[in-house]
This record gives structure tokens, C-alpha cells and sequence, in this order.
């Protein structure tokens, strides 16, 4: 019988108070000799310093920069719980390094900022940048933190802001596999997105291919943003820019309306905002065998079970005590392990697409109950940090 998420929280706050927190520094050199000291610190480290001040580039073999990732938080949007602040974000910010640890090798840090000022935000991030590799942004609320990614891609490290793209990479994966089960070609779903935040914003772009080379993207044609007052469309006279910008490549019909009406007839729905918004009855008014991938944490957009009875061909939540988990720790360990190992400089498009692929593929046999691997699957973060630095060495290479 599955724990309870009662349970898990309160087991979560025992451990985190025993443990004072999940993640720690271990010595990778022995200091047991004065021998010991003199390579690790005074008088030989100043070799290694020597040649780094010659030759910046080799940072990144001398020392953990090769394989270090900040993740950086002004724990402004945490998960369900919103504007905590950057103490109460430092559990799910620990997390995120256990998890780079796990699954991809990656030494990483929470760093949690006194500040929700973007400007401030992207200062002290390039002034932290030199002893990193990569960037993982997380948990910062929208729109900044379009503004604060995009200030950030001349770092010369990759700069990834996972809410958005590890968001819509894999469900980009989930949404192929699914289409492979109801037998309908992906680029024919109608498909609504409920959430006009940054995993909503992002995951419309790379269903639409904006930005992409149409040789490595089949785009989605037809696909509807709703935010809380309804379709995001031209008529509306209270869009924030960032909304706006959405009309140059979703609803080219311009449908107006709640979201009830907005999804009569839709193959998909995909729900990145809050639980318990939709029933039966919205699940029931659309296309036949609908695909349903509700998001919303802790309590998705509508449950498992009602969708299914409701019609729904294919189910997958946030969660991990259903089937179909679109969780973002299937793409963010491989796509920074592949951008590492590459030497990348940020992440393209094209690495998007490919970690997406990746993902894809490692489900061999697509079922209703299966359209992705297993979160704790080992075997995801190599194969995609494969693909990804293959992406890079194929745009990129020599």
C-alpha cells in the first residue's frame, strides 16, 4: 500500500531535523600526512593556480568547475506554495543538488538569495558564475524569470531555467509517447494549455517549434493558452506583454472563451496551473480517447481516476503515486551532465529537442499506463546527456 503524502511530509520534516539537511561536502583528497596538505593547499596549489591565471579554460579540468551547477533561487514561485521566500526554499533548492548528485554526478549548490529584485538577481549570479559550470535557475516566478534567463545566456555556461524548459522537455516526451498510443500523428493534436506562467509559456514554445530548426521539430499546429480568465487571445485588452507575445504562435484561430468552452472537441489537455479545476464533464466534451497531463502538485487539475472514467485514453500527473509521472528529474541531471561534458556554452534548442527524443525513446513500447520511464530509472541521465552533447557537437563542433 502506497505511504500516504500526509506521511511523507511528516517522515520529510523527522529527517530534514536528523539530518539537518540532505546534502554535504565529502574531501575527494586524502589530508592524513603533511605530505597530504602541501598538494591539497600551501605550497602546491599554487601550481594549479598558475595555469588557470594563464589559461582560464583550464578551470574547468583543474577544479570543480567542470562539474559544478549553482542552482539559484530567490524562492519567489516554490512548487504549490508561492512566494516562501529563500529560507523556506532551501529544502526543495537541497533537493535539486541531491538530485544532479544521484542521478547525474553532478556536484551541485543550493544558493538561495536575499533578494527578488531581478536586476539584483542576475548581478550576483554573474558574480558567482566563475567557480561554476552550469546554472540551474528554479523555483523564480514569472515573467522575471524570462528576464533573467535571457540576461544570463552571454555567461559562457550553460543557464537553464528548469521550471520552464525541464518542464516542457518532458512533457514534450510524455506527449509523443502519448500520440503513439492513441495512433494520432502528434502534429494533428488540438491542444490547451492551462497556465500562462513559465512551464506554461515554455511548453507552448516547444510544442510549436518556435525557434526551432523544422528539420529536428515537428510543431503541434493548434494549440490554446488559458490563463484564469480564459483563452489568451488578440480581443483581450488585459494581457501582460509576455501573454502578448504567445499570440504570435498560439490560437491563430482566436477562440475566445473559459476554459470549459475552450476545450470542447481538444485532443489534449495539458494543465500547469491549479488542482481540481476541471471534471467529467469538461473530460467528456472532448475529442475521442482524449490525452489529459495534469500537473498541478500536490492535487492535479483533475484526478487519475475521474479522467479515465470520464474517457480520458492516456493520464499523467506530477505525482509520483500515479502512473505517468511527468517529473522534471527525467531530463535536468542528463541535459547538464551532456552540456558538461561538451564543454557547452549554454543550452540550444536543438539539445532541447534532443533530451526530449531521448526521453521518448527510452520508453520502448508506449502504453496508456507507460508513456515515460520511471523517475529512479538510472538509465535516463546517460542517454540523455548523450543526445544533448551530441545536439551541441553537431551545431557546434569542429
Amino acid at each position: 500500500m502506497d505511504t500516504k503524502p500526509s506521511d511523507h511530509a511528516a517522515r520529510s520534516l523527522v529527517i530534514h531535523e536528523q539530518l539537518r539537511g540532505k546534502i554535504g561536502i565529502f574531501n575527494k583528497l586524502p589530508v592524513k600526512t603533511r605530505d597530504d596538505l602541501s598538494i591539497a593547499y600551501t605550497p602546491g596549489v599554487a601550481r594549479p593556480c598558475e595555469v588557470i591565471a594563464q589559461d582560464k579554460s583550464a578551470a574547468s579540468r583543474l577544479t570543480i568547475k567542470g562539474n559544478a551547477v549553482g542552482v539559484v533561487s530567490d524562492g519567489s514561485a516554490v512548487l504549490g506554495l508561492g512566494n516562501i521566500g529563500p529560507l523556506a526554499a532551501i529544502p526543495v533548492m537541497e533537493g535539486k543538488a541531491m538530485l544532479f548528485k544521484e542521478f547525474a554526478g553532478i556536484d551541485a549548490w543550493p544558493i538561495c538569495l536575499d533578494t527578488q529584485d531581478a536586476d539584483e538577481i542576475i548581478e550576483t549570479v554573474r558574480r558567482i558564475a566563475p567557480v561554476f559550470g552550469g546554472i540551474n535557475l528554479e523555483d523564480i516566478g514569472a515573467p522575471k524569470c524570462f528576464y533573467i534567463e535571457e540576461a544570463l545566456q552571454d555567461l559562457g555556461i550553460p543557464v537553464f531555467h528548469d521550471d520552464q524548459h525541464g518542464t516542457a522537455i518532458v512533457l514534450l516526451a510524455a506527449l509523443i509517447n502519448a500520440a503513439q498510443v492513441v495512433e494520432r500523428p502528434l502534429e494533428s493534436l488540438r491542444v490547451v494549455i492551462n497556465g500562462a506562467g513559465a512551464a506554461g509559456t515554455a511548453i507552448a514554445k516547444l510544442l510549436r517549434c518556435v525557434g526551432q530548426n523544422p528539420d529536428v521539430c515537428i510543431p503541434v499546429k493548434d494549440i490554446v493558452v488559458c490563463d484564469s480568465k480564459g483563452a489568451i487571445h488578440s480581443g483581450r485588452e488585459d494581457l501582460n506583454p509576455q501573454k502578448e507575445a504567445l499570440l504570435s504562435f498560439t490560437n491563430l484561430t482566436q477562440r475566445a472563451g473559459k476554459l470549459p468552452e475552450i476545450l470542447k472537441g481538444a485532443d489534449v489537455f495539458i494543465g500547469v496551473s491549479k488542482g481540481n479545476l476541471i471534471g467529467a464533464a469538461e473530460v467528456k466534451s472532448m475529442a475521442n480517447d482524449p490525452i489529459i497531463l495534469a500537473m498541478a502538485n500536490p492535487t492535479p487539475e483533475i484526478m487519475p481516476d475521474l479522467a479515465r472514467e470520464a474517457g480520458a485514453a492516456v493520464v499523467g500527473t506530477g505525482r509520483s503515486d500515479f502512473p505517468n509521472q511527468v517529473n522534471n528529474v527525467l531530463a535536468f541531471p542528463g541535459i547538464f551532465r551532456g552540456a558538461l561534458d561538451a564543454g557547452a556554452t549554454r543550452i540550444t534548442e536543438s539539445m532541447k529537442i534532443a533530451a526530449a527524443r531521448s526521453l521518448a525513446d527510452a520508453v520502448i513500447e508506449p502504453t496508456a499506463e507507460q508513456i515515460l520511464p520511471e523517475p529512479l530509472d538510472l538509465s535516463v541521465a546517460p542517454r540523455i546527456a548523450a543526445a544533448v552533447s551530441a545536439a551541441w557537437e553537431a551545431e557546434f563542433g569542429l
